[in-house]
């Protein structure tokens, strides 16, 4: 009996060993924002650079009206896969095609912040270091690779605005005896844009696709701040009634 127990908390745990002895993935906070002009620079990065491969096709180019963009604005600059502003966000690649180009099918981003969220728990800080840790990896199909993603088959398009950078590997102790990999960024040819602008720019982007994950979020949250009002009023003058009624009775 003793030695099944035994094998069955192997059985349970050594997931979870293995994964605490792996490295662990470190992720900066992303600063996501909801002013308008954020999200509008966020959407023009994102038709620009991520919708030619990335779809999202469970949001239509009429709702980037709740940005603060005018029906005219939005099919004067951000309308290039679609002729009706009604229309889903797709793009003209097949998956077929796409799985010969890059290996696999590039993932619709309609609501990636969200998918991400439930494997690492901050999507918006997964993707805000996703965007800055591309490095050139000659050794890859594509010649980039990423610090947290290793051997991804998305090359990186935003590499014009940010620039090159180059890893630094190192081989470190994780503290349980294991060797693990460490790499480390350097400048290397810049881009467009400095480390700061790159980083702002980055940052409207992961703030676009966490609000075209859930656009109804911020008015969700107001509406759920009112309920809790309403309840917690309603809860005092319950409380009140309830004490007049019983105030004579001992």
């Amino acid at each position: 009996m003793k030695a099944m127990k035994k094998l069955l908390s192997a059985l349970l745990f050594a997931p979870l060993l293995a994964l605490a002895s792996g490295p662990e993935l470190h992720l900066d906070k992303a600063p996501v924002s909801t002013d308008p002009a954020a999200l509008q620079n966020g959407a023009k990065i994102f038709v620009n650079y991520c919708l030619n491969c990335h779809g999202a096709s469970y949001m239509r180019y009429n709702r980037l009206q709740e940005i603060g963009l005018s029906e005219q604005m939005i099919k004067d600059n951000l309308m290039f896969t679609a002729d009706k502003i009604g229309e889903p966000m797709r793009i003209a690649m097949q998956r077929d095609e796409a799985k010969v180009f890059f290996g696999a099918a590039p993932p619709d981003l309609t609501v990636i912040s969200r998918s991400r969220a439930s494997e690492f728990g901050s999507g918006a800080d997964w993707l805000y270091t996703y965007l800055r840790s591309f490095y050139r990896d000659e050794s890859r199909p594509t010649g980039w690779n990423n610090v947290i993603f290793e051997n991804v088959g998305m090359p990186h398009v935003l590499y014009e605005l940010q620039g090159q950078q180059v890893a630094k590997v190192e081989q470190k102790d994780d503290g349980h005896g294991n060797k693990v990999k460490e790499i480390s960024l350097e400048p290397g040819t810049p881009g467009k844009l400095s480390k700061e602008e790159y980083d702002k720019a980055t940052a409207d982007l992961v703030s676009y696709l966490v609000w075209m994950g859930e656009p109804m979020a911020e008015k969700r949250k107001s509406i759920g701040t009112g309920v809790i009002a309403f309840l917690g009023l309603l809860f005092v003058l319950s409380y009140l009634l309830k004490k007049n009624f019983w105030k004579d009775i001992h």
